[in-house]
């Protein structure tokens, strides 16, 4: 497969899709596939890969985890104006923008096409220490799908508001208890092909060489 973006590109256009995420056209699981394969060379600890990778395509249940993010993303959204009182102007707009998209993310995760869920083996409980260790070993490798399917594409977008129904999304999709869900990216084809880098700080604004 040929795919048409350089390296540059990708990363630097691989957004968060929500309201440009066709909802009507189907997804090929070939292709979902193909992402997933290519996530699977990311990096892991002690190259160990202990990492699952949860692809929902059935109407009945996409539509019972649209329900449980609807209803996680309801409640973190009240008091969004409030947290975000002591931005700049500018960044107040990027905020409410972010927040249309998110807003519609959320009345319509249950049509997306395909939800993937990235998960890991943990065992009975987390570990006291070194979650980043633990999720250091999952999550670039979801970030890799993103890329993946966006170079197919696919548009995705990193959402975790799920989690906090994941015992009961876990017991709906049968995955077992020892194993803990990082990231659900919801997978479409997206609409418009507008990408461009987003609005960072400067470089030199964060980059510290030998001392703070």
């Amino acid at each position: 497969m040929t795919l048409p973006l350089g390296p540059d590109e990708l990363l630097t256009t691989t957004r968060s899709v929500r309201k440009r995420l066709d909802l009507e056209r189907p997804v090929p699981l070939e292709l979902v596939r193909e992402s997933i394969e290519i996530a699977l060379q990311a990096p892991t600890g002690s190259n160990q890969q202990g990492w699952h990778w949860m692809v929902v395509t059935d109407a009945g249940l996409r539509r019972q985890i649209g329900d449980y993010y609807r209803r996680s993303y309801e409640r973190y959204s009240v008091g969004r104006e409030k947290r975000n009182a002591h931005l700049s102007q500018e960044r107040q707009a990027v905020g409410t923008r972010v927040a249309s998209s998110a807003d519609h993310l959320a009345e319509v995760m249950g049509d997306v096409p395909v939800h993937v869920i990235a998960c890991i083996t943990v065992g009975d409980e987390l570990p006291a220490g070194n979650q980043a260790g633990l999720w250091g070993s999952l999550l670039p490798a979801a970030w890799s799908y993103q890329l993946a399917a966006r170079a197919r594409g696919l548009g995705s977008a990193w959402t975790t508001l799920h989690l906090p129904y994941e015992k009961e999304v876990g017991e709906l999709l049968g995955i077992p208890p020892q194993v803990r869900q990082g990231v659900l990216l919801p997978t479409a084809y997206f609409t418009g092909e507008t990408f461009r880098p987003a609005p960072r700080e400067p470089l030199d604004t964060v980059l510290h060489l030998d001392r703070w």
